[in-house]
């Protein structure tokens, strides 16, 4: 049976994703952080790993493929959507927002757009 065990997200400057992303998601680098690629995994070992690879294709605006992050209630929602703009995530005008969002549309440094989700509303 197949599993997902990495998600790859194409950036455009590989040492800035990763030093953004180790910090967002406390995951440490499987060997070296190389100019073209990295491999994140968590630190405790398991769980899905992160790969950032060097990419010359423009962000998408609305990407059809992002990831969702999860945080256990509201408060824990705003304090890790701060946190992450504070390392260098920018929030994004969103159009698409329903009515009552229990999401937060953020971009990574390189534009990547990501959402932090109130998971004690799904």
């Amino acid at each position: 049976m197949l599993t997902i065990r990495s998600v790859v997200l194409g950036v455009s400057d590989v040492p800035r994703a990763a030093a953004f992303w180790t910090e967002a998601l406390g995951y440490l680098p499987r060997g070296e952080i190389e100019e073209h690629w990295v491999v994140l995994m968590p630190a405790a070992g398991a769980g899905v790993q992160l790969a950032l690879g060097l990419s010359g294709t423009p962000v998408q605006e609305h990407p059809r493929v992002h990831l969702d992050l999860y945080a256990d209630d509201a408060a824990e929602q705003a304090t890790e959507v701060d946190r992450l703009v504070s390392l260098g995530a920018q929030r994004v005008e969103w159009e698409l927002y329903p009515e009552d969002p229990d999401f937060v549309v953020l971009a990574d440094p390189d534009g990547n757009r990501f959402c932090v989700i109130d998971a004690s509303r799904s």
